[in-house]
Order: C-alpha cells, then sequence, then structure tokens
C-alpha cells in the first residue's frame, strides 16, 4: 500500500513554498523550533498510519446505527478519537495558558493533512470540535470557557455546528429555531436541526453543540439571529457532568460518503426546552458563525486536496505495477507487456491527477499561512492585507479543491479500470467521500454568489485589487528568469480578461443583480483556475529555485513540480477563455429557461 500522502511534497509546501521555518522569529513561537515541526508531523503521520487509516474501509462498510437510545460505533473509532485527544492535537494550536502549544496554524494543518487522508470519518469529529472550541475561545463568556473549553481540549466533549434545518439549507437567514429568554441569563432552545455531522455518536460524554437560533419576538433576517451554546448534556459548577439536556437525536441520515461521521436529525426543546447560552452579542450569531463556517470551508478544502491526493498515490502505485498491452509503436506481440505508466494516455490523467491535488492542497496551505499571518504577522499593514486576501479567496480555496477533487478521484477510477470502481479497492470509497465535498459548508453556487456577489466588490474592490497585485508581482518574477518566462506569457491574455469580465458584472449588479449573478458559478470557476495556475506559478519558482543544485531523487521532485506547472499552465488555464466569453455575453440561456421548459 502506498503513502497516505507524498511526505516529501509536504515537506516542500511547508518549508520551501511557505518558508514556515520563518514563523520561529515571531514572538509567540520563540520556544518552538524546526525539531518541534518535523516532530509534530512525524507523529500525525504515524498516528494516521497505525490508528486511523486501518479502519477507514471498516468504518465505510459498518456506520454507525442508532437503536433508538444510543449510537453504536466501531470501536476502532473511538480509539482514534482518543489517541487524537491524547496526544494533543485539539488544543495544539491555543496559548499556552488555555493549556495549548502554540503551534502555528499552517503547520497545524500539515499534520491535519495526514488524519484527513487516512480517514475522513473518523477525523471528522476531530476537525468539528476544533472549530467549535475556537469559536467559544473568540465569544465565549468567562464562566463559559471556564466550564467548557479545556473538556473540548482534552477530547472529553466533543463539538458541532448546528445551522441547517429541515426547511432552510444555505439561506440561513430564515432559520426558524427559537430561543426563549430566562431570568438566570441563559435561554430555552426550540426547533430542529438536519444533516449536523457529529450530532451525535458514542466517542465523548458530552457534545457542545454551537446553535443558530432566533430570539422570539426578535427582528427578522440576519439581525434576529443569535449564537447559542446547547450542550447534550449539563454541566454542574464543578465540572461533573449534571442531567440530559433537551436535546434528543431524532435519527441518523445515511450518506454516500465520509459514513464514519454520523449526519443527524436534531430535535431541541421537545419536552421544556433545551438549556442554552448566548455567545458573544445578541443578533450577532451569524457574523459571528462565519468564524466556525470559514474555518470548516478551508478545512473542506483540505479534506478534497487530501482525498484527491490519496488517490492520486493508489493510482500512481498501480500503474507502477500492472503491465497492459504495448506501446503503439511495438508490434512485436512476444515481448513484455508495458506498464500502464508507460503509456501516453496513463502519464496524461497522473499528470492531470497531480495538478489538481497537488495544487489544491498548496491553495489550502497558502490560506492556513494567511490566516497565521491575519493573526500573528509583526506588521499591522500585512495582518490587514491578509485577512483581506483569505476572505477573497475563501469560496475559492472550499470549491475549487472539491470540484477538481472529484475530478482527480473520478481519474484514479479511470486508470485502475476495473479494480478502480470495485469496493475491494480504495479509489471506490475515496470517490464518495470526496463528491460530498462540493457540498459540504456550502455548494458551489452560494461560493460563486459570495465571491461575485460580495467578495470581489467589498471595500471598494480592495480585496480584488490586492489579489490582482499579487499575481502581477509573480508574473514580473517569473519573466526575470529565463527558465520560467515562458510559463508567465500564459498570464495577460486571461487576467486582462478577468478584469474586463468583473468589472462589467459588478457594474451590472445594482441595476440587475439577477442577470449579474446567474452566471456567478462560471465565475467562480474561471477565479479558481487563474488562482489555482498563480499558486502553481509560485510552485515553479521554488521548485526551479532549489532544482539546480538537486541530485538524485530531490532532481527528479523538482522537475516533476516543473512539469506539472507547465501542464496546468499550459493545458488548464487557457480552459477560462470561453468561459470569460459566456461571462462577457452575460448570456442568459439558462437564466431565461422556464420551469414548464423542462
Amino acid at each position: 500500500m502506498p503513502a497516505l500522502l507524498n511526505e516529501r511534497d509536504l515537506q516542500f509546501l511547508l518549508y520551501e513554498f511557505l518558508d514556515a521555518e520563518a514563523l520561529l522569529a515571531r514572538p509567540r513561537y520563540a520556544d518552538c523550533s524546526r525539531e518541534v515541526f518535523d516532530a509534530t508531523l512525524e507523529t500525525a503521520r504515524q498516528m494516521a498510519e497505525e490508528v486511523f487509516a486501518p479502519h477507514n474501509a471498516k468504518g465505510d462498510a459498518n456506520e454507525p446505527r442508532f437503536d433508538g437510545g444510543r449510537v453504536h460505533m466501531i470501536p476502532e473509532t473511538k480509539a482514534a478519537w482518543d489517541a487524537f485527544a491524547e496526544a494533543g492535537f485539539l488544543s495544539a494550536h491555543w496559548d499556552a495558558d488555555e493549556g495549548g502549544l502554540q503551534m502555528p496554524e499552517v503547520v497545524l494543518r500539515v499534520a491535519m493533512a495526514w488524519f484527513q487522508a487516512a480517514n475522513a470519518g473518523s477525523s471528522g469529529y476531530t476537525f468539528l470540535t476544533m472549530g467549535a472550541a475556537n469559536l467559544l475561545r473568540s465569544f465565549g463568556s468567562d464562566a463559559l470557557k471556564a466550564r467548557y473549553l479545556a473538556p473540548m481540549g482534552d477530547g472529553r466533549f466533543s463539538g458541532t455546528m448546528a445551522l441547517t434545518e429541515p426547511g432552510q439549507g444555505s439561506a440561513l437567514a430564515d432559520i426558524r429555531t427559537m430561543a426563549e429568554p430566562r431570568a438566570d441569563g441563559s435561554y430555552r432552545i426550540f426547533g430542529q436541526k438536519m444533516f449536523i455531522s457529529g450530532g451525535d455518536q458514542s466517542l465523548t460524554g458530552n457534545i457542545v453543540h454551537m446553535v443558530l437560533a432566533r430570539i422570539k419576538g426578535g427582528p427578522p433576517g440576519a439581525k434576529g439571529i443569535s449564537l447559542f451554546l446547547v450542550p447534550k448534556v449539563l454541566v454542574n459548577e464543578d465540572g461533573s457532568l449534571g442531567e440530559r439536556n433537551d436535546v434528543a437525536l431524532a435519527g441518523l441520515l445515511h450518506k454516500m460518503g465520509w459514513r464514519g461521521t454520523t449526519s443527524t436529525v436534531l430535535s431541541f426543546g421537545e419536552k421544556r426546552g433545551a438549556v442554552g447560552y448566548l455567545l458573544g452579542e445578541l443578533g450577532k450569531g451569524l457574523s459571528q458563525m462565519f468564524q466556525m463556517m470559514n474555518e470548516a470551508r478551508i478545512g473542506v478544502g483540505l479534506y478534497a486536496a487530501c482525498i484527491a491526493s490519496r488517490g492520486h498515490q493508489l493510482a500512481l502505485d498501480y500503474a507502477r505495477q500492472r503491465p497492459q498491452g504495448r506501446l503503439p509503436s511495438n508490434k512485436d506481440v512476444s515481448s513484455p507487456q508495458a506498464l500502464l505508466v508507460e503509456h501516453a494516455d496513463i502519464r496524461r490523467m497522473l499528470l492531470a491527477q497531480k495538478a489538481y491535488s497537488e495544487g489544491a492542497l498548496a491553495l489550502c496551505l497558502y490560506a492556513s499561512s494567511l490566516f497565521e499571518d491575519q493573526h500573528t504577522h509583526p506588521e499591522p499593514q500585512a495582518r490587514r492585507d491578509a485577512a483581506l486576501l483569505l476572505d477573497l479567496l475563501t469560496p475559492v480555496v472550499k470549491s475549487w479543491p472539491a470540484k477538481y477533487g472529484c475530478v482527480a478521484n473520478d481519474l484514479a477510477i479511470q486508470i485502475m479500470g476495473g479494480s478502480g470502481y470495485i469496493r475491494e479497492y480504495l479509489p471506490e470509497q475515496l470517490y464518495r467521500d470526496q463528491r460530498l465535498n462540493p457540498i459540504h459548508e456550502g455548494t458551489e453556487g452560494i461560493h460563486g454568489l459570495d465571491l461575485l456577489g460580495r467578495k470581489v466588490v467589498m471595500q471598494s474592490g480592495a480585496a480584488y485589487l490586492l489579489f490582482r497585485a499579487r499575481v502581477n508581482a509573480t508574473i514580473a518574477e517569473t519573466r526575470n528568469n529565463e527558465r520560467l518566462a515562458e510559463l508567465a506569457e500564459g498570464f495577460p491574455a486571461p487576467l486582462s480578461r478577468l478584469d474586463e469580465v468583473t468589472s462589467q458584472l459588478t457594474a451590472l449588479l445594482a441595476a440587475d443583480p439577477d442577470r449579474a449573478l446567474a452566471n456567478a458559478t462560471v465565475y467562480l470557476d474561471v477565479f479558481g483556475r487563474i488562482v489555482a495556475a498563480w499558486i502553481w506559478l509560485r510552485l515553479a519558482q521554488a521548485a526551479d529555485a532549489a532544482s539546480e543544485s538537486a541530485t538524485g531523487a530531490d532532481r527528479a521532485f523538482y522537475a516533476g513540480k516543473l512539469q506539472a506547472a507547465r501542464y496546468f499552465i499550459v493545458w488548464e488555464l487557457p480552459a477560462t477563455a470561453p468561459q470569460l466569453d459566456l461571462l462577457a455575453a452575460v448570456d442568459a440561456i439558462p437564466l431565461e429557461m422556464r420551469d414548464e421548459w423542462f
């Protein structure tokens, strides 16, 4: 069995592409070292291989079940949770005075990549709990943090985000769950939530739900929504568990992938009302929840990249071992068969897989580095720029890896032929796991609307202009490198067209928003291709800088990076041209289609 991920690629991304070692100069990381970073990643790799990966298929085949009283799960999932918590990963990025290790965000996310590649289902609980705990850290009162934060950090409690309702998906401003205030400062929550990942399980003694609800009698829309901490089990003042809260599991949902992570329907307040505690300010719930949602969006992008990368590792290993036919130039039927990897079409598919999966992984880790700079960069302007750029790119970071991760995993099946689509081989499960990611944390359509309708026009286009300046700077640097200059020439035409189309569509927003945003998903795809091409150009820079002095396996590694960059910029980037033509024409064929015509 090949490695879960390409360890050499992770080292390249962390230290050569993102220069994570430079973080050691920041005061927060004064007590860290390259050796600490490497030891953390080695621990993550070993745990992922030994505790998470072995039950990946078993968890898929034996998904959790609900007997009306409790959720039953395979014991390996509990063992994986306990090992993850005992190793300190749940709180590794917290400050030392909170019980954390002050691990840099980008280093933590590389560590998480190992678990995400090993087992999406079992790692889902850790991913959700870390996000819920971060929300509590940001908006919880001292009393709530004293009662709930430490148990979430050491694995006694898990966490969820409870947003979606049976009648509402992404339109969160229309949720109907109600919160009624009580004299003691608490609230009683009434309503139902569904598709809540990790909403019930048998891993922890308690679950901390982050619930969006509106105060009874409050204003309609987003202004009436607040954020509440609602525990599955009430916690006494001394930290011991008390009585069961009025939160009931109405049932489990059965997904095509990520089967090890429960998907639940939860009922709040079937009896006397579920006890909840306000987080942050009244009426600010949706904006506060965006912290966890955006963190989850980058995380889903990373899941997509990791699942695609694992599919690539499997397909590459298979292609290097499986003999099949002969090259067209070989007419000698008595000669040995060629390995799959020797066939040009197989190499084309493997190269596309490599470009999608490694580009997606680099994009997600770049986003994590922006998050890091937003919070710890010593220069105030750099912090503001990082926050602005991350805000703009988040829809792309979530959507592009998810969409093209599906393509990459589809290619893994194609390369492996019949072995690719039978359950005895892993690519079949990986494809099912991957297919959830274009929907998790908002569909492509939602993120297209967000990107074109909000992000590129925010602050009078400041984020878009910053992005374009960064891309232009990379192109200028590349043009000064005779070995890479040709790659830079692929950018001016699509960038110029992107500028024109963006200006045209944003100008139309005020007069006819429905028409301006009708093809926003195509705009998202164009933007994503250009961002990914920029990332590949930067990867080519890093690989080129190191390749001249490299030898042996390293030299081949850098050559592969450069070839993948050439592939993406020459084969994938030009695909934006017809898309931009449709956008420039504000083509209305889909918009003008009528229900009755279907």
